[in-house]
């Protein structure tokens, strides 16, 4: 059997003519195709990857947040919080990486592509979870690893270590109660010991 495949050269010139002008960024890295649109183009932007010609990316296989807040020591000025799908085409074999910076930083909001591709669904409730970044459009957005009272989204950069709360079962009221934090922060930097010689080195 032969699997239809096309290069990653094609896939740019395709997605570059499905999204024309919505198209902010694109490249090619490590074989894959990334491009980057801007959030008011974010949802169409996606239906036409899912049903242009050459592009036909039917399956998204994986969407995350990402928070840029402490990248390069605060080199980096832009948008803090980035959305990024991978989406695979089955029919063409191509993988595509998709892109958009969420616009404000204190309030991320941005469409749902869950209604184009419902694998969505767990990814952007996790994104939301994790990153406090909202989808506009899904109907079912609520908190899917952490717990209902659980404060804070735990990866933002600003998310302390050991957490704001702890919980735990008091026997007394015979139910969970929350807490502040009682463990105390520390810093635990690794040491190497190696004896003389380690290695055979001189």
């Amino acid at each position: 059997m032969t699997i239809y495949s096309v290069s990653p050269e094609a896939t740019l010139a395709a997605v570059q003519a499905a999204l024309g002008d919505k198209v902010k960024q694109i490249s090619i890295a490590l074989g894959e195709v990334t491009v980057q649109v801007a959030p008011a183009d974010y949802l169409e932007a996606a239906l036409s990857l899912r049903d242009a010609p050459g592009c036909q990316f039917e399956q998204l296989i994986d969407l995350c947040g990402v928070d840029y807040s402490e990248y390069k020591d605060g080199a980096y000025e832009g948008a803090r919080f980035a959305v990024v799908s991978h989406l695979l085409s089955i029919s063409l074999n191509q993988r595509l990486r998709l892109k958009v910076w969420v616009a404000n930083d204190d309030m991320p909001v941005i469409a749902s592509v869950n209604s184009i591709w419902n694998s969505a669904n767990w990814f952007e409730r996790e994104a939301f979870d994790l990153f406090g970044i909202l989808f506009e459009g899904h109907d079912d957005l609520r908190r899917i690893l952490t717990d209902y009272g659980f404060i804070g989204h735990p990866f933002r950069k600003d998310f302390p270590l050991s957490g704001h709360v702890e919980m735990r079962y008091d026997a007394e009221q015979a139910r969970v109660v929350y807490q502040p934090v009682t463990i105390e922060a520390r810093e635990i930097t690794p040491r190497i010991i190696r004896e003389d010689n380690y290695g055979g080195l001189q």
